[in-house]
C-alpha cells in the first residue's frame, strides 16, 4: 500500500503568468547537420569520377575520414560547457549529443582507416599489411595521425557503458580528456593527405575555423571563465551539517554571488581543494536558493568522493564551474507546479519549491521518515507560501509504494495541467515519466535532467 500524505500550507499562493523558455535544441541540430552535408558536398565538390574497387573503396574512406574530422570538432566543441547549450537545452541533453557524437567518431575513424588501406592495397596490389606500415612510417603527420587514433579509440573503449561503470571516475575522467591531445594529433594529417584540401584555399580556411572555434570555446568556457569565476568569488567551506542518514549539506561562502547568475535548480562543478578531493570535480545541485554570500549543495555519500564530503573542514578553498543546468523556472508553461524528487533529486527540487510561482506541489519519494533529507526546510517553506508536500515513504516490510498514473492522479487533481520537474536515479525517473504520460501530462511539461549514460 502506497503511503503519501501531506502537509498542507495555509493558503494556495496566487497563480503568475507563465514563462515559457523556448529551446535552441532544433536550430542547433539542424547546423550540425547542416556541417555534415557541407563535408559530404566538399567531397563531391572536388571528386570527378569515381572508377574501379580501389577508387570506391578511397572514395568511401574519403568520405568517412572528412566527417571523422568534423565530428572531432564537434565533440571538443560540445565538451566547452557554452552556457547557451548548458542552461536552454540543458546538459543531460548536450551530454547525450556528446556520448553520440564519440560513438559516431569512432565509427567514421574506423571505417575511415579500414576503407582507406583497402583502397590503396587495392591500388597499388599489396597486402592490407604490407600497405599500413607503408602508411604509417613514409606519409607525412601519419605517426601524430597514428598515435591521435590510438588514443581516441582508447578514450572510446573507456567510454564505453560496460567499460565505464567499472572503472573510477578519477580514471575516466582523465582517459577523456585526452581527446583534445588525439584531436590536436590528429589534425595535421587531415590538412597535408586530405586531398579534398590541397590546393583548396576557402576549404583550408573553413577548417581551420572549424578547430579554432572549438578551441576557442574550450579555452574561454572550460578555463578563463572558470579562473574569472573563481578568483572573483573566492569560494571557501563555511559549515558542513549533516540532514539525513549519509546525507549532507555543505554550506560555502564567497564574494557577490548573487552576481554569479546561479538559478534554483541549477548545479555547479565542484572541487575541493584539500587531500584526496582536489583531483575530482563532481557536479551538485544547489539545494537552497542562492544567497548574495551563502551557496549550498546536499550530496548524499554513494562514493569515495561524495563520502568524502562531510569531512569538509571550514575554511576548506572551494574551485567551481557553472552554473549549469536547464532544470529552472525558465522551463515554466502553466501556472500550476508538481516537483517529483526520489532520494537525493530532492536537492535541486527544494530549491525550485521555495522560488517557483504559483499553485506548487512537492511529492517526496524516500524509504522512510529518517530518509527524508531536508524535510523540516520543506515544511517550513509549505507553510510560508501555501503550498503542499506530499511524502511517498515505504509501507510494512519495506514495500515501495507504487507511483501510478492513478495514485498521482488522486494525489494532484488537475495533474496533466501541471508543468512536472523530476529528479531521481535513472530508474525511478523512467518510471515517473511513464506514469506522467499515462496520466495525460504532455511530454513538452516534463522537465528533467540526468546524467547518467
Amino acid at each position: 500500500m502506497t503511503t503519501m500524505y501531506a502537509r498542507p500550507g495555509v493558503a494556495p499562493a496566487p497563480a503568475l503568468p507563465p514563462a515559457p523558455g523556448r529551446s535552441p535544441a532544433g536550430p542547433v541540430l539542424a547546423a550540425l547537420w547542416g556541417g555534415a552535408a557541407a563535408v559530404v558536398a566538399l567531397w563531391w565538390y572536388d571528386t570527378g569520377s569515381v572508377v574501379g574497387a580501389a577508387g570506391w573503396l578511397t572514395g568511401a574512406g574519403r568520405i568517412a575520414g572528412l566527417l571523422s574530422g568534423y565530428a572531432c570538432a564537434v565533440l571538443v566543441a560540445l565538451m566547452a560547457r557554452v552556457p547557451l547549450l548548458e542552461r536552454r537545452i540543458g546538459s543531460d541533453r548536450v551530454t547525450r549529443w556528446h556520448a553520440m557524437a564519440g560513438r559516431y567518431t569512432i565509427c567514421l575513424l574506423a571505417a575511415h582507416v579500414v576503407l582507406i588501406l583497402l583502397g590503396y592495397a587495392a591500388q597499388d596490389r599489396s597486402s592490407i599489411v604490407d600497405e599500413a606500415v607503408t602508411v604509417v612510417l613514409d606519409y607525412p603527420e601519419m605517426l601524430k595521425a597514428t598515435a591521435g587514433t590510438v588514443v581516441l579509440f582508447a578514450v572510446g573503449i573507456v567510454s564505453a557503458r560496460a567499460v565505464r561503470r567499472r572503472v573510477g571516475h578519477e580514471f575516466w575522467y582523465y582517459v577523456h580528456l585526452l581527446t583534445y591531445a588525439a584531436v590536436f594529433l590528429a589534425f595535421g594529417h587531415q590538412l597535408a593527405l586530405g586531398s579534398d584540401f590541397t590546393g583548396n584555399g576557402w576549404a583550408q580556411a573553413a577548417w581551420y575555423a572549424l578547430y579554432l572555434g572549438a578551441a576557442a570555446l574550450v579555452v574561454w568556457f572550460r578555463i578563463l571563465a572558470p579562473v574569472r569565476l573563481n578568483l572573483r568569488h573566492r569560494l571557501r567551506v563555511d559549515s558542513v551539517h549533516r540532514e539525513a542518514p549519509g546525507v549532507y549539506s555543505v554550506v560555502v561562502r564567497g564574494r557577490r554571488l548573487d552576481e554569479m547568475g546561479a538559478l534554483p535548480g541549477q548545479f555547479l562543478r565542484w572541487r575541493f581543494l584539500t587531500d584526496g578531493m582536489r583531483w575530482t570535480s563532481t557536479p551538485y545541485s544547489l539545494s537552497a536558493p542562492p544567497r548574495r554570500d551563502l551557496l549550498r549543495i546536499t550530496v548524499k555519500a554513494l562514493g569515495d568522493h561524495s563520502a568524502a564530503v562531510s569531512l569538509l573542514r571550514p575554511g576548506t578553498r572551494v574551485w567551481a564551474e557553472g552554473p549549469y543546468g536547464a532544470l529552472t523556472a525558465d522551463r515554466r508553461t502553466a501556472p500550476k507546479s508538481l516537483l517529483i524528487a526520489g532520494g537525493v533529486g530532492i536537492t535541486p527540487l527544494r530549491a525550485l519549491f521555495e522560488t517557483l510561482p504559483g499553485d506548487v506541489t512537492l511529492v517526496y519519494r524516500a524509504r522512510t521518515a529518517e530518509d527524508l533529507a531536508l524535510g523540516g526546510e520543506l515544511e517550513a517553506v509549505a507553510r510560508w507560501r501555501g503550498a503542499t508536500v506530499l511524502y511517498a515513504l515505504n509501507g510494512p516490510h519495506g514495500r515501495r509504494p507504487d507511483l501510478t498514473a492513478e495514485s498521482l492522479s488522486a494525489a494532484v487533481p488537475d495533474l496533466a495541467a501541471h508543468d512536472v520537474y523530476l529528479c531521481g536515479p535513472h530508474g525511478f525517473a523512467r518510471d515517473l515519466y511513464e506514469a506522467l504520460r499515462a496520466a495525460g501530462v504532455p511530454d513538452r511539461r516534463i522537465h528533467h535532467e540526468s546524467f547518467e549514460l
